[in-house]
């Protein structure tokens, strides 16, 4: 085989199979002439003609079939291979849909580490507030917020959310100065409203029993990363998930505006499928690594929101709303 000319035994199945020189060059892209010449070279090689020419057509001589009946078969049994590999090497892709602030804020940063664990996967994350349609849609999983009880799909909790007003300490500080009690100082409060959140200022108001004259809302996003970063800068007080700003918290840019007011904790964060994709491969590969992640962060935000506040879980929570 060392002798063998791979190239003009490609080229001349090439030519066999369509019929025509220019037909194959066009296929292999090189000219006519690199064509023509590597056939020569070819029966050169073999010492017999493989091609006898009819009327401007090409026919194989019995020596041109009996070498094409072989050479087909190959370069079709390499082609097919090099399709299976390459249908194989799509396929070998995560696709998840999670919402926009949770995967900004939360899975964007984590998610290089998971791509180290897999290299050969390709990862696709859709950013968007609508769920997946699996039955129409090539989707192995949702990172989901909500109540959980999807019927027809399996829903497994990763995380519990912790709501509550947070804001700047510079914020903070001018309300102190200016008012006293927490009724005043929220009637004083820039109120930073998260209006896709499960939690909106008027029932985390009733919950804990607070009742303030003239209440208004002075900025209304619909993106819980908008809300906090609003909150960030000193814009006012955003009532929202810790989950998604708890380095901000630990950090000190964000503290929490009322910490005698109970943390609200619910499980929020959802790992959402039909129970046959949990068998994928790449699913379960996922699902061990981003169970851990969650417990750690849940258990950094409990043990960092403790120092200062109680946690109560709500005997009823909205349903139906989505995290922005």
């Amino acid at each position: 085989m060392r002798d063998l000319n791979l190239k003009a035994t490609e080229y001349f199945e090439a030519v066999a199979r369509l019929g025509t020189v220019t037909r194959a060059a066009d296929e292999l892209g090189v000219s006519a002439s690199a064509v023509s010449q590597q056939i020569r070279a070819l029966e050169e090689q073999f010492g017999v003609k493989l091609f006898r020419r009819e009327k401007r057509r090409l026919i194989l001589t019995l020596d041109g079939d009996r070498l094409f009946q072989t050479t087909g078969q190959a370069f079709a049994a390499l082609r097919n291979a090099r399709s299976s590999i390459a249908r194989g090497r799509e396929m070998r892709a995560l696709t998840l849909r999670t919402s926009p602030s949770f995967g900004v804020r939360w899975l964007g940063p984590r998610i290089a580490d998971f791509a180290e664990t897999a290299p050969e996967w390709n990862i696709r994350i859709d950013a968007t507030p609508d769920f997946s349609a699996f039955e129409t849609e090539a989707v192995d999983l949702d990172l989901r917020y909500g109540g959980g009880g999807w019927p027809g799909l399996t829903a497994e909790c990763l995380m519990h959310d912790f709501v509550l007003p947070l804001c700047s300490p510079a914020y903070l500080e001018r309300l102190r100065d200016e008012a006293e009690g927490p009724e005043e100082m929220l009637g004083r409060a820039r109120l930073i409203d998260s209006v896709k959140a499960f939690y909106r200022w008027d029932s985390w108001l009733a919950s804990n029993g607070l009742v303030v004259a003239g209440l208004g809302q002075s900025f209304r996003f619909d993106r819980s990363s908008m809300a906090i970063e609003m909150a960030r800068r000193g814009g006012g007080v955003a009532l929202d998930s810790a989950v998604l700003c708890l380095d901000e918290i630990e950090s000190g840019e964000l503290v929490p505006m009322l910490p005698q007011c109970p943390v609200i904790a619910f499980p929020a964060y959802w790992l959402v499928a039909p129970p046959q994709h949990f068998n994928r491969r790449i699913v379960k590969r996922f699902h061990e690594w981003i169970a851990p992640e969650a417990r750690a962060h849940e258990a950094r935000a409990r043990e960092l929101l403790g120092r200062d506040c109680s946690f109560a879980a709500p005997d009823a929570r909205p349903q139906g709303l989505l995290r922005g």
